[in-house]
């Protein structure tokens, strides 16, 4: 019998893997079963611009996988039988048997952080919640507010593109920080401070936010901020499915591994992407990124080829080149760093760095044809 491999989850990092897996095992009785909720792969790292209503191509999974004979399951994964080795799928309760489980099941907003959050803000996690912020978005007469609580990537990303494509609407970035892009270089602080200032993002420092309200928010130091939408980027976690499934895991829902990518409860069990909690090359846990997706997709592959094929894979790192951030369309800093992710001195700004980051994020799927276009549609509108 062959040995069975299932990968849950088709984003970066388990696409990665499913591909690299039926190549570097296309000689072996093995085969290699993709799960996705989803027929469609999601750039996520895109998801920022479908919110502020702009067109993206919709990639088909088949069309990623290409001619590989990779067999793709659509279905939403339910629950994880680790004794009997089986996954779970819908209503139904459809049963998949594995021999050896990829955990690839990514990540989502972190809406349960502070009260309201969940029934009033919005999250830019899936493409489902980009659209409902779009048609949010699109109800707000000129004048309005937007408030973006959270100065990571995705707060930076979303509060930049919103206010570029709505130059109508107030756009304020609340962060508990005492300043936003700590984690640039001089030069990239002093650019990303100018564009946020040339796009009329105000920004609101050592600002913790405590509650959301359906017209704005709540403060630690007592402060209240109207706004007609919330954008809630303060993070991201693991989906609860590992959690419950009885996987050893982190804080966040992440499964925790050893040095080869390897669920340290469950040794037929690896887990990559953000739904793992990875170790980088400086021993500090792996940030939830595309640029750590990928490469641990790579890097599982060789590790379970390696084992099948009777060998004994070395440790896995996770190391970083660079940290890319879009501010609109037409402007972005890029932060070359070392492997262990601080900040090299050199920093690529302006229209190079939006040029360099769109790139990027082009190589990151199937080269190809793009098929049709994906555009949010407007709550009311076929």
């Amino acid at each position: 019998m062959s040995h069975r491999i299932v990968v849950l989850g088709a984003g970066y990092a388990g696409l990665s893997a499913a591909k690299r897996l039926t190549h570097s095992m296309r000689r072996n009785d093995v085969t290699v079963t993709l799960v996705n909720a989803s027929d469609r792969f999601v750039e996520r790292v895109r998801l920022h611009q479908l919110a502020a209503g702009q067109r993206l191509a919709a990639l088909p999974l088949r069309q990623q996988l290409g001619g590989t004979p990779v067999r793709l399951v659509i279905g939403r994964v339910t629950a994880i039988d680790t004794t009997a080795r089986t996954i779970c799928m819908g209503k139904e309760q459809r049963a998949m048997v594995y021999d050896t489980l990829v955990y690839a099941a990514g990540s989502q907003a972190r809406l349960d952080e502070v009260p309201g959050a969940a029934e009033h803000a919005h999250a830019v996690a899936s493409p489902e919640q980009a659209t409902r912020l779009w048609n949010r978005v699109a109800e707000i007469e000129s004048g309005g507010t937007v408030a973006v609580v959270g100065a990571g990537l995705t707060g930076l990303e979303t509060a930049s593109e919103l206010a570029e494509s709505h130059p109508g609407l107030q756009v304020r970035l609340l962060t508990g920080a005492d300043d936003v892009g700590s984690q640039l270089a001089p030069r990239g602080r002093i650019h990303l401070g100018r564009a946020l200032d040339r796009l009329g993002v105000s920004i609101h420092p050592k600002t913790v936010v405590t509650s959301v309200r359906d017209n704005g928010v709540d403060t630690l130091d007592g402060r209240a901020f109207a706004a007609d939408a919330v954008v809630w980027s303060t993070g991201f976690r693991a989906p609860d499915l590992a959690r419950a499934s009885g996987f050893a895991t982190d804080d966040s829902g992440r499964i925790l591994i050893d040095a080869t990518l390897c669920s340290v409860s469950h040794p037929e069990v690896y887990a990559i992407g953000d739904a793992a909690a990875g170790v980088s090359v400086s021993g500090a846990p792996s940030r939830m990124s595309c640029q750590a997706a990928l490469p641990m997709g790579r890097e599982v592959a060789d590790v379970i080829t390696a084992r099948l094929t009777g060998k004994e894979p070395g440790p896995v790192r996770i190391g970083y080149v660079f940290t890319n951030i879009s501010l609109g369309r037409r402007d972005g800093v890029v932060q070359f760093t070392h492997a262990d992710d601080r900040p090299r001195r050199f920093v690529l700004t302006g229209r190079a760095a939006a040029a360099f980051k769109e790139a990027v994020v082009r190589s990151t799927v199937r080269s190809g044809p793009r098929g049709e276009e994906q555009r949010p549609t407007r709550a009311g509108q076929p």
